[in-house]
């Protein structure tokens, strides 16, 4: 049965998809079935390309990441699915609970992919990162005012800080990545301290902890990379907003910077598994890699690559180098956590 929330619209798409798979299958067609959380345009662009450069046809379904678990352990070794395309270290690390993806071997992979961006037994692979990034008030703030996350729980910020809420999974990865530094205790000051400075409830996405700061509501935002990137060439309200705050990199003089990625991996039960190898492969490339970050405003994986001009405008920078894998782990401790300290 397919997932009730899809429209009728996608429910046509995805038998007329399924009979497609059928029909490659038949005939002896070349394909690869991605499930993907990714819904970007340049995407599938790259798809198409690597459809013309090696003749494996691609077959895609779109959904939310929660929804194509959930389907994929439904489906279970029936599942027609090779690849499973999501976002953030937590949501891979659910995928690799439940017993979705399958280890694989590539001496490309791992010398396109930095070892902290990828699983230490090859369940999955970067595709893109963006860095959790700190946004102070030109106006309100001066450099050097903040330079580390730890900062955010200093009382001098009291009523100053903008965040999302801990539901956001950018943010439970951004706490796990306070507990492999801190430990656990240190990680609970922290998120106490956090919420003890707190502007105002949490409420909206990345971009309005920046619309936030630029409006007075507050001093200081976190927010992804990439949000800003956007804003900086949105709409009218959201670049006057961007103009208003300058880029902070934190944890430059220790550990560095938290990043976070899009990742990839092989379904357990892949059908296609040698194709789907090829795709990943083929998506670490850098002319992919060069691609998928101009179409979301995030840095590629692979550090030959090349990053496009608004992000080098953000300076260079150094990231933490614990492995992505570990954020995931921590999850459910990152969210226990977060409720425990009042973080809504």
């Amino acid at each position: 049965m397919l997932i009730s929330n899809f429209s009728s619209l996608k429910l046509v798409a995805t038998l007329a998809l399924f009979a497609a798979f059928g029909t490659a299958f038949a005939h002896g067609q070349e394909v690869v079935n991605v499930y993907s959380a990714r819904h970007y345009d340049t995407d599938d662009s790259i798809y198409e390309e690597f459809t013309s450069k090696t003749g494996i046809k691609v077959n895609l379904i779109s959904g939310g990441s929660d929804a194509l678990i959930e389907r994929l352990q439904r489906e279970g070794k029936r599942s027609p699915a090779d690849i499973f395309v999501t976002v953030d270290a937590g949501r891979l690390f659910q995928a690799e609970e439940k017993g979705i993806f399958q280890p694989i071997e590539s001496s490309f992979l791992k010398q396109q992919i930095p070892a902290n961006l990828r699983h230490p037994d090859g369940l999955w692979f970067g595709l893109t990162k963006r860095a959790r990034i700190i946004l102070r008030s030109k106006d309100r703030t001066k450099e050097g005012d903040i330079q580390n996350y730890e900062d955010l729980a200093d009382p001098k910020w009291k009523g100053k800080v903008l965040i999302r809420s801990s539901t956001n999974v950018y943010n439970q990865s951004l706490v796990g990545s306070i507990i492999e530094a801190k430990g656990k205790s240190g990680a609970e000051a922290w998120c106490k301290g956090v919420v003890a400075n707190m502007a105002r409830p949490p409420q909206g996405g990345d971009r309005d902890q920046i619309k936030g700061v630029a409006a007075g509501e507050g001093d200081i935002a976190v927010a992804n990379s990439y949000y800003y990137a956007r804003m900086l060439s949105g709409t009218d309200e959201e670049r006057e907003a961007a103009s208003k705050v300058e880029v902070v990199f934190p944890n430059q003089e220790n550990r560095g910077t938290h990043v976070n990625l899009s990742g990839i991996g092989v379904v357990k039960s892949a059908p296609n598994k040698a194709n789907a190898i090829k795709f990943i492969e083929f998506l670490a490339s850098d002319w992919a890699q060069g691609l998928f970050a101009k179409g979301n405003n995030e840095y590629p994986i692979a550090p030959s690559a090349e990053t496009i001009p608004v992000l080098r405008g953000f300076g260079e920078f150094t990231e933490d180098k614990v492995n992505a894998a570990k954020f995931g782990k921590n999850n459910t401790e990152a969210i226990r956590m977060m409720d425990r300290a009042g973080w809504r």
